[in-house]
């Protein structure tokens, strides 16, 4: 019976967010620790009420000052009133702010934190296909600012934006209570002036900074990539056609920067007008105030006041307004991130991976499964068969025929199409992928190591195994006495890539950590094809000899090293047309007998070439 399921291959979520659906992301991870929110939020008015009754102050003493110079109350008016009161308020303004940021710095780098694992785990869980897709270099780019940019949001808007609109309710309030209408009115039309100027103009420049980060990540990415093929640059000598490609990214992110200054100058030229001509007005309206009589001098003193605190955080506003859209623009593509689909999820409540005691008896099932990386290429072909518990089972055919794919489907990098694959009849798609992974060992064909030491990359196959377990696995893969012969034995780091190893260097170490994670079901993806002959022969020995309580699945090229297999598949362009022993397909005289004839005389012909005598040099 086929069971069919639908192919997951939707699209990445590429979509891009506003500014409250990325705020609404965000702030869920700071209400985490809401009772501390509240306290800094306390705090913060607490210490703008603080600040604007310093003026306050300085008006009623300025007031009280009418008695004479010579009179005796002169002396103790100033040091008990300007000392004491102007004092304690400047000092209750610093020891608020200094608490607000002290119980708000936890939430703030607790939330970094957290929005950087989960960002970190969901890429990990995203698909194969979409890993393929990714370009290292802008997506690093993309979490470092996304990061950065939660701190600066939250210390611009909690340390900024917010006092000082609590400030300028607090001042307005005043002034329309206490003095004449124009004076909050004056204020009010130069607040809205200003903030709606701020708003268009920074709006207007957004897509300039986005351009910007575009343009960095791409050069990033570049950079990184053509370091990364730090060989092949050198292979064909295109170090000036790197040099170029990367300027070209650097000119148009020059290009971009230029645009952005440019408007910015703009932006803070309108704001200083708005400003200047809000403050003259109003120190006009206070001085035509004292002079009728109206307004005292404390008045005007208080007045000039409020205009200079004002002013200090007002002029900044706007370019505290354009870095909080700047990390607003930065966190978007780390949430975007976040939005990319999951191609690959595991089914809700989703099981372990039961397996029997013996790790023999897991037996693996392909049942009718059809498969496609992409709709219009479809990869395999009503693939079935059966690798019966504690057995080996090879897989040949030439390169393309959807041999490394089953691999993929196995490890549940992807989901096939139609039909199932069980291991001990329990669909891989029901239960859950960390359990069905940490069955399965694999040695690649082509092995990437960390850039760390010999001894993390073997460990990595149990994290948390002992020095002397990394040792017998090495010594398993015949890389013991390699590692003992370097400088620094099993702390020598391999590199990036692990590009310090030779190719048979890094499989053994690969063989290593596989051993050490000690599976149930083994997968070797040619797993000895950088190794020379000799090599060659002594890790198929051993790898003949771990597979034999467990069951095997072997993609292989060398039809040699699967001639003792119980059960061989030939496939050709996704479809198995063959199937038996070795004995039995050569009886048949099908495909694999021809191959097995080419690599016989290929081999024939090598060994000869190794026993003719070199010519003489001639005299």
């Amino acid at each position: 019976m086929r069971h069919h399921a639908s192919s997951t291959t939707a699209p990445a979520n590429q979509g891009t967010r506003n500014d409250w659906g990325t705020l609404k992301t965000l702030v869920p991870y700071l209400w985490a620790y809401k009772w501390r929110v509240l306290f800094a939020l306390v705090c913060l008015i607490s210490a703008k009420v603080a600040n604007v009754g310093v003026p306050l102050v300085l008006k009623k003493l300025i007031d009280s000052l009418t008695i004479t110079p010579s009179h005796p109350a002169t002396l103790l008016a100033l040091p008990a009133g300007v000392l004491i009161a102007y004092g304690l308020l400047r000092l209750s303004t610093t020891i608020f702010t200094e608490l607000r940021e002290f119980f708000f710095a936890k939430v703030t780098q607790r939330a970094v934190r957290t929005i950087a694992l989960k960002v970190f785990r969901h890429l990990h869980a995203l698909s194969l296909r979409f890993h393929l897709n990714r370009q290292t270099g802008g997506i690093t780019r993309d979490i470092e600012r996304g990061t950065r940019g939660i701190s600066s949001l939250v210390s611009y808007t909690l340390f900024s934006i917010l006092p000082t609109l609590v400030e300028i309710t607090l001042v307005l309030v005043y002034l329309m209570v206490q003095y004449d209408i124009w004076f909050s009115a004056i204020t009010l039309v130069a607040l809205t002036t200003y903030i709606a100027f701020t708003v268009v103009v920074t709006e207007w420049r957004t897509h300039f900074r986005r351009t910007m980060n575009d343009l960095d990540s791409k050069a990033n990415t570049k950079a990184i990539d053509s370091l990364l093929n730090y060989e092949t640059v050198k292979y064909f000598g295109n170090e000036e056609y790197e040099a170029k490609r990367y300027d070209e990214g650097l000119r148009r992110f020059e290009t971009a920067a230029v645009r952005s200054q440019t408007s910015l100058t703009l932006l803070n030229s309108g704001q200083s007008l708005i400003i200047a001509t809000a403050v003259t007005m109003i120190l006009w309206r206070a001085t035509l105030g004292v002079i009728d009589g109206s307004m005292t001098l404390g008045d005007l003193v208080l007045v000039n006041a409020f205009m200079i605190q004002l002013y200090i955080p007002l002029n900044f506003l706007g370019v505290i307004y354009r870095e909080i859209k700047q990390s607003l623009a930065d966190m978007e593509k780390m949430f975007v991130l976040l939005d990319q689909h999951r191609e690959v999820a595991d089914a809700p409540a989703a099981p372990a991976l039961v397996l029997a005691e013996t790790a023999a008896q897991a037996e693996l099932r392909f049942s009718h499964v059809d498969f496609s990386y992409e709709p219009k290429r479809q990869i395999l072909f009503d693939v079935d068969f059966t690798v019966a518990a504690g057995t080996t089972t090879a897989v040949v055919g030439h390169s393309g025929s959807g041999k490394s794919t089953l691999a993929r489907l196995l490890f549940r990098f992807y989901d096939v199409n139609a039909g199932a694959i069980s291991i001990d009849a329990q669909d891989i798609r029901s239960v859950t992928q960390t359990s069905l992974r940490r069955a399965i060992g694999i040695v690649p064909q082509d092995t990437v190591l960390f850039n760390d030491s010999i001894a993390y990359n073997i460990a990595y196959g149990r994290p948390g195994a002992t020095h002397d377990e990394i040792v017998a696995a090495a010594r398993a893969a015949y890389i013991h006495d390699f590692i003992l012969s370097l400088p620094d034995g099993y702390e020598t780091p391999v590199g990036e890539r692990g590009l310090k190893l030779s190719g048979g260097e890094k499989q053994r170490v690969a063989i290593a950590r596989t051993l050490l994670k000690n599976p149930a079901i083994l997968i070797f993806d040619e797993a000895t094809s950088a190794l020379d002959s000799k090599a060659e022969q002594a890790i198929q020995t051993q790898l003949k000899e771990i597979a034999r309580n467990r069951t095997t699945l072997v993609i292989a090229h060398r039809l040699s090293t699967i001639a003792d297999a119980q059960q061989i598949l030939v496939m050709d362009h996704g479809r198995i047309i063959e199937r038996g022993n070795h004995a039995q397909l050569l009886a048949a005289q099908g495909a694999y007998a021809q191959m097995w004839e080419r690599q016989q005389a290929r081999q024939e012909e090598e060994s000869t070439d190794e026993t003719i005598s070199p010519r003489p040099m001639l005299a």
